[in-house]
């Protein structure tokens, strides 16, 4: 029987579209964990559908060790676990900030703590872009001064960060590889899955495709900061792109290309566009004029961020495939696949 994977928060964006980039690979079984806090048992029956293969699911919180001990109690070997369980939103962190750093971070050592007690060497940890804070230094690069967090959720990833390192020193043979994600938008070209927050979404993409059926209202939070067009600046890379580098950063622990415990990527285009650039974008590829209002500057916003990721290309072999027009596309394909369902 194929070594297993545990993926956590799996029933969410990133999660499900890196199932179904583990599940046509075919090396492992896969065990999905999820408590859909902010996410549907469903997303599995679109990842099957995309994929024809079976995996099997646990519904737990993971702040419950227990619960995650027990959920794993059959496996006989975990080959690695992908760690994206994690609330997200920055307005939500900066208003309840003590949610975020219970969740974040307990979740977070007690799939830790399932690693030390059944020896897995392999853990892939979900981070962020926003670690950078309000950096000058553009494009970022991963040796790039992190700076104070502009968020509790950007501050519950530093944090998360530096506890991996301080695992990795104390346990010989644990090998981490940390994922710094820039923007992840779009969806699965198939439009059968995508984005798709419990609650009002606070990214920029689906406001976009929300609004363009009239079940939003698109706000720009400041057009007066310094960038070519005053709105901030992102480097979005499609949820795809972002699943594919989860599959290499496994492959690359797996074949030991690593010189040290805890390897570290940006996971961008290193492009930057604005926000008003990418509702352009969206105009252009669905033919829609978007309405949108200018708001003042949002609570923990940074101005610009992009990547360089030219190390991601060089270690993991690693290329994004999706351009901003496919991103909006692709959103907007998995928009309508909504209002179809839900005629």
């Amino acid at each position: 029987m194929a070594d297993t994977i545990v993926v956590t928060g799996a029933a969410g964006y990133i999660g499900s579209h890196t199932l179904i980039e583990l599940l046509k690979e075919g090396k492992y079984t896969v065990l999905a964990i999820d408590n859909y806090s902010n996410s549907k048992a469903e997303t599995y029956n679109r990842v099957r559908q995309i994929t024809g293969k079976e995996f099997e699911t646990a519904n737990i919180d993971l702040c419950n060790y227990e619960a995650l001990l027990k959920s794993t109690a059959h496996l006989d070997k975990i080959a690695g676990i992908i760690h994206f369980a994690a609330y997200k939103s920055v307005p939500e962190s900066v208003a309840k900030p003590l949610l975020y750093y219970h969740n974040n971070l307990e979740t977070l050592t007690n799939v830790l703590r399932l690693c030390e007690e059944k020896a897995i060497r392999r853990f892939i940890f979900s981070s962020s872009c926003s670690v950078y804070g309000n950096t000058s230094d553009l494009p970022v690069t991963e040796t790039t001064p992190v700076q104070k967090a502009e968020s509790p959720y950007a501050h519950t990833k530093q944090i998360g960060e530096d506890i991996v390192n301080a695992f990795a020193l104390a346990n010989s043979g644990f090998n981490a590889v940390l994922l710094r994600y820039f923007n992840p938008v779009g969806a699965h070209p198939t439009g059968l899955i995508g984005e798709l927050p419990q609650n009002r979404p606070n990214n920029l993409v689906p406001i976009i495709t929300q609004t363009a059926v009239g079940k939003n209202q698109l706000t720009v939070f400041g057009n007066d900061y310094s960038t070519r067009d005053g709105s901030c600046i992102r480097d979005y890379i499609h949820v795809c792109d972002i699943a594919d580098a989860h599959t290499r950063a496994l492959d690359y622990l797996a074949e030991e290309k690593n010189n040290m415990p805890v390897s570290l990527f940006n996971l961008g285009t290193g492009h930057g566009v604005s926000v008003l650039e990418a509702i352009r974008a969206f105009e252009k590829v669905s033919g829609a004029s978007l309405p949108y209002h200018i708001g003042p500057r949002r609570a923990g916003d940074v101005e610009a961020i992009y990547a360089d990721n030219r190390l991601a290309r060089t270690e993991l072999d690693w290329t994004p495939q999706y351009t901003i027009d496919d991103m909006m596309r692709t959103a907007w394909k998995w928009q309508q696949t909504i209002e179809k369902e839900s005629a």
